[in-house]
């Protein structure tokens, strides 16, 4: 490649090449103008050549000189057509240079040119911007090509992003967003797409530096309107694209720009009057903020008296029944008013609001209830007769009074029909083993991008049994080991990291290479933390599967297996006594004795119970480990340890190197073995010591639930104890994403003790909806399981939510679900619980929790004393939080 470059001699790739790599863009600049056609043309064909052979290298990381630019203006100064500019300019690694290409460069090739087909160009290219993530300078070097002849300009979702993102960004202390609009020249032919692309309201989102704060307010819904008060823009085109939008949907925090927008323009009357259908349609089914401001126009309407009723029932029927009870009392009063000005058509309004009647509220359905009381005298009898029959949809203690308001006979009070939980499905079987090389090998991939327990099971099964069975691995593991090198290398000391460095080693051995410092003697010792009998497993139980895989790259060409003695046989992680029973049996016959790590692991899923025939079986076996599978069975495994309550409080200093800690308390659990145990893996997952200060950063060091549990699947409850901390900063810190754990645990087996009840009164008053659904079903595994699970937690949600550490308002959402979902008399069980230590401290959500008692109650035929209701009850007021308790305590009193 020659270093130096005659200026006056012909371009070529060679010349090219050194000039952009050097970023000189004014000498490429200068050269390619100077071209001839006929050297133009043989330059193009060497260029294309030229930059196909460069394979994409990496420049990235060449700060100031991709040569990506230089080539790129070489390009446009080459090309005979468009297509074939754009085919060079967006390949991957030319894609990646259009931001730091100088503008006056190109410019300065362009005019030279006089290129004919530059609007071609900045079609083919404006297609190609990327939906969401559009840089800056990207669309800033495609936009200048469409400039003269802006209706040419593609409305792709890229283009358009581009194009407010530029806008946004060109404004200023002296230059406002409607000043950046009005002189855009794309603004006519671009601005209909933002109405028309969904997610579009994202780039219509941001605010502004306001010289003290940043005003989060969006700015476009402000300019839009002005330029149509200018004239600018048509207003009843903006106005009906607006009402468009809105009926078509999007996400809540992406409509609200154009619901800004709709606001702005103040649309009068008539305007209102010509989308009265559409406006119903979103008070029916818009989010809350939509359908609300679509009530306050169709309400505007009707109060100029332009509304059809047949329009007002039609929407009111379904917006009755929405779950924002500000939306659904505002529609009552509404239908209220109307009925008072339109006597003759009472019953037909009446009947709609009788809708109300289904709500899942009671608070809801007795305003309907006492609605159509103020208005009863002016129904004929057969709208009476209707309403009555539509209030056996009524709760509570509202039966009784619609009966009497109606005039006919109460509903008759017998055993109420609650339908039970069926029991839960059993497990599912381990899939069939891998049973080749390119197998193993697909499966190891897939473990890199995010191992669960069943695939690490079998992947460790494979490594063990295929060599075994003379199954030819190394061909499929060798390209594997050097592709992947840089994951399978020691580069962590827990978690993942670790996982995939010691799976690394593995094979490294397999394939006769040396091990990392993974797989070192010392390193082990660092997942023994504490002193004499209370030591404990680092990481808890889902560090045995880091110290299996330790052991398989220890002993898989020392000690080589047949098989492993630990591989489940159900995706839980338990192992069916027969079949360990039948691998000990093959190992005596080979004469070989367990791996100890992985025997201790196989005895740890074992159940507790198990077949007679297999017991006597066990007892058969010769070996140390066959006589030692013969006690477990008989023993019935690992010792339930004692799991104690334990709190924690939070203390200043203690969080973020000093000042005021996150939360004021804590509750886990410590374990304790109840006599000695001597198995090292299960002594050590028994024994866990809690400090007297929560971790403000639990999940730091937690695993993938599938990997902790399946290490345990018989003890739920110390497996609760060691992830308690991570589902309790779900509620008290707010944490997301690990709510997963609650239905894994209750999918496991053993006692139900303090860690696993707190766990589920913790994950029901998770923040985040997925979390609490988690918890949710959780509690409906358990509950159909027949675990007497109801007033551990109710206590525990008492507790916790008396002084607000978890909200109350959370939980009721979560036990909603509960109800919803079948689970009513383990329900009742936890209210009842729960209520008479959240009656004296009141907290916010009581009313609602008290309501949903009432309603459980009487579905479950319910007529227990709750301590400390009758006080509540008998206060003087009007409250809700008296009025739920009356109502409460009328349905139990029967």
């Amino acid at each position: 490649m020659p270093q130096d470059i005659t200026p006056t001699a012909r371009l070529t790739w060679a010349d090219l090449d050194v000039l952009a790599r050097r970023a000189d863009h004014v000498t490429i600049t200068r050269r390619v103008i100077a071209l001839s056609e006929p050297e133009r043309a043989a330059f193009a064909a060497e260029l294309e050549a030229g930059i196909r052979k460069t394979r994409g290298e990496a420049w990235w990381g060449q700060r100031g000189n991709d040569p990506a630019a230089g080539y790129a203006l070489a390009v446009i100064g080459s090309m005979p057509s468009a297509a074939r500019a754009a085919t060079l300019l967006t390949r991957r690694d030319m894609r990646d240079g259009w931001g730091s290409i100088p503008a006056e460069k190109f410019r300065s090739i362009v005019e030279a040119r006089d290129i004919p087909w530059l609007a071609d160009l900045g079609v083919r290219l404006a297609e190609k911007l990327p939906a969401k993530e559009v840089w800056a300078r990207d669309w800033e070097f495609v936009s200048p090509m469409l400039t003269a002849t802006p209706e040419l300009a593609p409305r792709t979702e890229g283009f358009v992003r581009g194009w407010l993102d530029h806008v946004h960004q060109s404004t200023g202390r002296l230059r406002g967003l409607a000043d950046a609009l009005r002189d855009s020249p794309f603004l006519d032919h671009l601005l209909p797409a933002v109405f028309e692309i969904d997610g579009i309201g994202s780039a219509l989102t941001g605010g502004q530096w306001d010289g003290e704060a940043w005003n989060t307010t969006p700015r476009s819904p402000a300019a839009l309107a002005t330029l149509v008060a200018e004239g600018r823009l048509d207003r009843a085109t903006v106005f009906a694209a607006t009402v468009d939008r809105l009926v078509r949907g999007d996400r809540p925090a992406l409509l609200r720009p154009f619901a800004m927008l709709h606001d702005a323009l103040a649309p009068t009357v008539d305007e209102m009057a010509g989308f009265t259908h559409d406006y119903a349609r979103l008070l029916a089914g818009a989010p809350s903020a939509i359908a609300g401001l679509a009530q306050r126009a169709l309400r505007a309407v009707d109060d100029a008296g332009r509304l059809e009723l047949e329009t007002l029932i039609e929407a009111s029927a379904a917006t009755l029944l929405r779950a924002e009870k500000g939306l659904v009392r505002t529609q009552l009063s509404w239908l209220e008013k109307v009925a008072r000005r339109a006597p003759e058509r009472a019953g037909e309004l009446m009947e709609t609001v009788a809708v109300a009647f289904g709500h899942p509220t009671l608070d809801v359905q007795e305003r309907a209830l006492n609605l159509i009381a103020r208005q009863v005298a002016r129904l004929d009898a057969g709208a009476v007769a209707r309403i009555a029959d539509a209030a056996g949809a009524l709760g509570g203690d509202l039966p009784a009074r619609a009966a009497e308001l109606f005039g006919v006979a109460a509903a008759e009070t017998g055993t109420p029909g609650v339908v039970e939980l069926a029991p839960p499905a059993p497990a599912a079987a381990m899939p069939p083993p891998i049973a080749s090389g390119a197998e193993l090998a697909t499966e190891i991939v897939a473990l890199l991008h995010g191992g669960t327990a069943v695939a690490w099971e079998r992947v460790l099964a494979a490594l063990v049994a295929l060599p075994a069975a003379g199954v030819p691995v190394a061909e499929s593991l060798r390209p594997l080991l050097d592709r992947h090198h840089a994951e399978l290398t020691d580069h962590g000391w827990h978690g993942e990291l670790l996982r995939n460095a010691l799976l690394g080693d593995v094979m490294r051995v397999i394939l006769g290479r040396a091990k990392s410092s993974a797989s070192s003697d010392n390193a082990r010792n660092a997942w023994v933390f504490g002193s004499g009998p209370r030591q404990s497993l680092r990481g808890g139980p889902a560090s045995v599967l880091e110290l299996r895989i330790r052991e398989l790259a220890e002993r898989v060409s020392a000690e080589p297996a047949a098989e492993l003695m630990a591989t489940p046989t159900r995706v839980t992680g338990a192992l069916d006594p027969a079949v360990l029973l039948e691998r000990l049996f093959r190992a005596e016959a080979a004469g070989r004795e367990p791996w100890p790590i992985d025997f201790e692991q196989a005895l740890l899923r074992v159940p507790r119970e198990a077949d007679p025939a297999v017991v006597t079986a066990a007892a058969e076996l010769t070996s140390a480990a066959g006589r030692r599978f013969a006690v477990w069975l008989k023993e019935g495994g690992l010792p339930d340890p004692v799991s104690t309550r334990w709190p924690q409080t939070g203390k200043d200093g203690r969080y973020a190197y000093g000042g005021t800690p996150p939360l004021k308390r804590r509750v886990v659990a410590q374990l304790d073995e109840s006599r000695p145990v001597e198995h090292l893996l299960g002594g050590l997952l028994v024994n866990l010591t809690r400090s007297n200060v929560p971790s403000y950063y639990p999940w730091d060091f937690s695993a993938p639930i599938d990997i902790t549990a399946a290490a345990l699947p018989q003890h739920r409850e110390v497996v609760a104890a060691w992830v308690l901390p991570v589902i309790a900063a779900h509620a008290d810190m707010d944490g997301k994403g690990d709510g997963p754990m609650l239905p894994a645990l209750a999918e496991c087996s053993g006692p139900v003790g303090p860690a696993l009840t707190l766990a589920l009164a913790y994950g029901l008053g998770a923040r985040h909806e997925p979390d609490r659904l988690a918890a949710v079903d959780a509690f409906l595994i358990l509950a159909a399981g027949g675990e007497p699970i109801g007033a551990g937690i109710g206590a525990e949600v008492a507790d916790l939510c008396a002084d607000g550490v978890v909200k109350l308002t959370r939980v009721v959402a979560a036990l909603t679900d509960v109800h919803r979902g079948g689970g009513s008399r383990a329900l009742w069980e936890l209210l009842a619980a729960a209520l008479p230590g959240l009656l004296p401290a009141g907290p916010r959500g009581l009313p609602d929790l008290l309501e949903l008692a009432t309603q459980v109650a009487g579905e479950v035929g319910a007529h227990d004393d709750v301590p400390g209701l009758a006080e509540v009850a008998g206060r003087a007021g009007g409250s809700r939080l008296l009025k739920e308790a009356r109502r409460l305590r009328t349905v139990l009193a029967g």
